[in-house]
């Protein structure tokens, strides 16, 4: 496997595409995927590649002029708990401190709603973010969006 940072806009859209409609558990509303695919240009884009397949991918949007968000990130299914997503993480969090970022925060839905997230949310916090604030309502009353945030110094 390779970490490899995506410079070329259609290329970090296509690769969006790809990884997330195969994880519709996690990016099945078509218009949130849409947007997480367009708005994947002009970020800061690693995937993972086996040979030339990609396997899992992250970018990084500027939130603040210290803070990086984590925005959206997806591992083919089959790959899942084989490192990949701490390994793009890593790579990620060592760019966005290069770039002189302080902070890096991501967004998920709150823990306790549904057991796909949970996975999700336990995996944030073992990476090291830390629980920061729920807004019940940011998404939907369905969805409590759970912000976590960590330093990158």
């Amino acid at each position: 496997m390779e970490i490899r940072q995506i410079t070329d806009n259609l290329t970090k859209q296509s690769i969006a595409r790809l990884i997330l409609e195969a994880l519709p558990d996690w990016f099945g509303i078509p218009e949130a995927r849409e947007e997480y695919i367009t708005e994947s240009v002009d970020q800061m884009f690693f995937c993972a590649f086996d040979d030339d397949k990609p396997l899992g991918f992250l970018y990084l949007k500027e939130t603040g002029r210290e803070t990086v968000e984590l925005c959206v990130m997806g591992v083919l299914k089959e790959f899942h708990r084989k490192g990949i997503g701490r390994t793009l993480f890593n790579r990620a969090k060592e760019a966005a401190g290069e770039q002189g970022y302080s902070f890096m925060q991501v967004k998920t839905v709150q823990m306790g709603k549904y057991e796909e997230y949970d996975r999700t949310n336990k995996f944030y916090l073992s990476l090291g973010f830390k629980e920061f604030e729920v807004f019940p309502t940011l998404w939907d009353e369905w969805n409590p969006c759970q912000i976590y945030v960590m330093s990158l110094g």
